[in-house]
């Protein structure tokens, strides 16, 4: 209680200090001409800015006499800076080198937010911008450009990540640092995200368990959002897009400030779109789609205690496509659709101890799901969903950095619809763990250990004696996780990566007591399911100097217990029965990639990547739904310009090839390989002091016809979408 008093009086009397301010400017150290969007950062802090046009930086209200600058900016090797603030004012002038390969970001998914370079698991990190570059339809294609991601899709508009051959349940998605509960199982379930808002994603590949708990078994796909406004500053933003092929338009207005020590941030988007098109034009009935968004953030800082308030709500509608039917080109969804509503709300604190900081964060999530079928609500869901986080940062021990943490969730679903297909049910689970990051010289050793219990417990449905009764449950499931992981630099320029990771995934309530029509069949549950458990061997080399970048890596995926859904050879009516059953599976695969960038030609940018996975259980029988073989490649030409408008051009040209699905399950068809040819142009420039993205992308220039093994239509023989162009407006105020 003492120690909580003085962290209060610190508190309140922080603001008495004698304030201090750093200044000057942020230059390329070759050219010497003026970085702007420069992240400058005080280490141990929330506090930051970015440069202006000019490169110009301020930071004030500094209470430390000495400080740490953390400098970075896409495009550039990121600098660290002590400063030691004799006086009120302080002029730092800093110069950044280029780096023509990937930036080395902080990255936030991992426990002890390192750089990427000094993260023993290899996670790939994209920001927003760089993905609207290419033109984007919405966030999981941007997030299917990363090796090893693509995406399980239903048409345009429903969409989740597939991270090497595993989706659904298996890969967690965390929006907000909250993990998004919205009963991800279906194949006809996206993520229920808008694009807008989000700064970046970071993708982790392989069993996630130890710092996630149950569904971080595949990976995790964690969504950024954007940041606050540099100190002192008040910024607009305006983004309008449009669609060729779904005649689309997604309308996105932002505003943040930043004003002493609070921030807050404002967006809102509104996205339609029409039933898509297939190469020779036809359109597929009831594919189109729309949804609105609202985010808003509110923070407080000072050197000691930060708190992020951050909420979200999404309104969708998706509708339910079958075939090449009616063609229309109209908006509204009165068909066979769903009616999404999503919503959550985050409080995210941080306390600055003496020698530690303590991390929290609540979060609730509020998902209702409608099926309606002529306005009738023929299945309807309310999934709530409480999640609590706390880390405690203890003190660094000469090289050794350490966590210990608690997470739990609480969780209820309801039926409001004519039918079930899940019954009423809650659960509880909660996970303790711990984990270690040891630094020695140039190698990097992380681990860590994790205990996990979930209880389900579900009601009855009907009465007994009632020819649709079906009892309720209460199953409880344990697991013990751990991770260990090397990285260590082999020679100059090289470094390796050696990771050995155990997961597990509690079997979702689908899998537990599903009975009933869903996706165009009858599925039924499995009440005596256990728990999934896997062990990943991953295997990751890479090398780069100033021309060229390489990379490799391999893994294998043990998985026992796995769920699968499959025809028990049996029918109802016009409907199949599929049922949920366990077998011991692996999957394995890797990604191999190189990047070149010849000197004196900086402008110019090769990228060429290979990826594959296969997935069998014990009786070497094929795993449905396991991606294709993808070989990427892509041109890229970027140039800074010493215009007064124009500031920068860009090109791309992406060829990708995907191979012919062969690797199948019995009850699969076999997909044609597939070449599709895209291509983006753009160019930032000022005008009147607004700076302005342009961006004009054209997606299956040639109008092929194909079909995607990831595609939920292809059981109707529907093709993906056919030719698209997109033209895209950024406006900065």
């Amino acid at each position: 209680m003492k120690y909580i008093i003085h962290i209060i009086i610190l508190l309140v009397t922080s603001g008495t200090f004698a304030q201090k301010t750093i200044h000057g400017s942020i230059t390329n150290s070759h050219t010497q001409e003026p970085i702007s969007d420069v992240s400058i950062r005080i280490e141990g802090s929330e506090k930051g800015t970015f440069s202006d046009f000019n490169g110009n930086y301020i930071l004030e209200n500094i209470t430390q006499s000495t400080v740490t600058l953390l400098i970075s900016s896409v495009g550039y090797k990121e600098k660290q800076v002590v400063v030691i603030i004799e006086n009120t004012t302080k002029e730092v002038n800093i110069t950044l080198e280029e780096d023509v390969f990937e930036i080395d970001e902080i990255i936030l998914a991992t426990p002890f937010n390192k750089l990427q370079s000094e993260n023993v698991v290899k996670v790939s990190h994209k920001s927003l911008a760089s993905m609207e570059r290419k033109g984007i339809q919405n966030i999981m294609d941007g997030v299917s450009q990363i090796s090893g991601v693509t995406q399980m899709s239903t048409g345009a508009g429903i969409s989740k990540p597939v991270i090497r051959g595993l989706t659904g349940s298996r890969v967690l998605v965390y929006n907000q640092e909250v993990r998004l509960e919205n009963f991800q199982f279906g194949d006809l379930h996206g993520i229920g995200i808008n694009e807008a808002g989000i700064g970046s994603v970071e993708v982790i590949k392989g069993p996630a368990s130890l710092l996630y708990g149950s569904d971080a078994l595949g990976g995790v796909l964690y969504l950024v959002p954007e940041k606050y406004a540099p100190e002192g500053k008040t910024k607009y933003n305006f983004k309008s897009k449009y669609t060729s092929n779904t005649i689309g338009f997604n309308n996105t207005l932002g505003v943040k400030s930043s004003i002493d020590k609070f921030q807050f941030l404002v967006r809102a988007a509104i996205n339609t779109n029409a039933d898509y098109a297939v190469s020779g034009g036809d359109r597929v009935t009831n594919s189109r789609y729309n949804d609105k968004d609202v985010k808003i953030g509110l923070g407080y800082k000072t050197d000691l205690f930060t708190t992020d308030i951050r909420y979200n709500v999404n309104l969708a509608e998706n509708g339910i496509p079958h075939n090449i039917g009616l063609q229309e080109t109209t908006y509204e969804i009165t068909g066979k659709h769903q009616a999404l509503e999503n919503h959550v709300l985050s409080v995210k604190t941080d306390i600055a101890l003496k020698n530690s900081k303590i991390k929290t964060n609540i979060g609730h999530t509020w998902h209702n799901r409608k099926l309606l079928i002529e306005a009738i609500t023929k299945i309807g869901m309310q999934l709530n969903t409480l999640n609590y986080d706390a880390k405690w940062y203890l003190p660094k021990w000469d090289k050794l950095e350490s966590i210990i943490g608690v997470q739990g969730m609480l969780q209820r679903n309801e039926n409001f619809g004519e039918n079930f297909l899940l019954p009423d049910a809650s659960s509880h689970n909660i996970g303790v763990f711990t984990t270690l990051d040891y630094q020695y010289k140039n190698n990097i050793l992380q681990g860590g250990v994790r205990y996990d219990i979930r209880n389900i417990l579900t009601k009855d449905i009907h009465e007994l004696g009632n020819p649709n009764y079906r009892p309720g449950f209460d199953k409880n499931l344990e697991s013990f996780t751990s991770s260990i992981g090397l990285k260590t630099t082999l020679f100059k320029n090289a470094d390796l990566r050696l990771n050995l990771a155990s997961g597990f995934r509690a079997p979702n309530l689908s899998e537990l007591a599903s009975k009933g029509i869903h996706a165009g069949r009858i599925e039924i549950g499995n009440a005596a399911l256990e728990n999934e458990q896997n062990l990943q061997a991953d295997f990751a080399l890479e090398y780069s100097n100033t021309h060229i970048e390489f990379f490799t890596n391999a893994f294998v995926n043990n998985i026992k217990n796995y769920i699968y859904l499959t025809p028990n050879g049996m029918t109802q009516g016009d409907y199949s029965i599929y049922q949920y059953e366990q077998n011991n599976a692996q999957l394995y695969g890797g990604e191999i990639g190189i990047h070149l960038h010849p000197h004196p030609w900086d402008w110019l940018h090769l990228d060429s990547s290979f990826e594959t996975v296969t997935g069998q259980l014990e009786d070497k029988s094929y795993l449905p739904l396991i991606p294709a073989n993808q070989w990427k490649n892509q041109l890229r030409i970027t140039n800074n310009c010493k215009l007064k408008q124009l500031k920068k051009y860009y090109l791309n040209i992406v060829i990708n090839h995907t191979f012919e699905a062969t690797n199948i399950n019995n009850f699969e068809t076999k997909q044609d390989a597939y070449t599709l040819l895209n291509s983006s142009i753009g160019s930032e420039f000022v005008f009147d002091k607004i700076n302005v993205n342009f961006n004009i992308s054209a997606h299956n220039i040639l109008d092929k016809r194909y079909i995607s093994h990831m595609s939920v239509l292809r059981e109707n023989e529907v093709p993906n979408m056919g030719r698209n162009i997109i033209v895209g407006m950024n406006f900065h105020f």
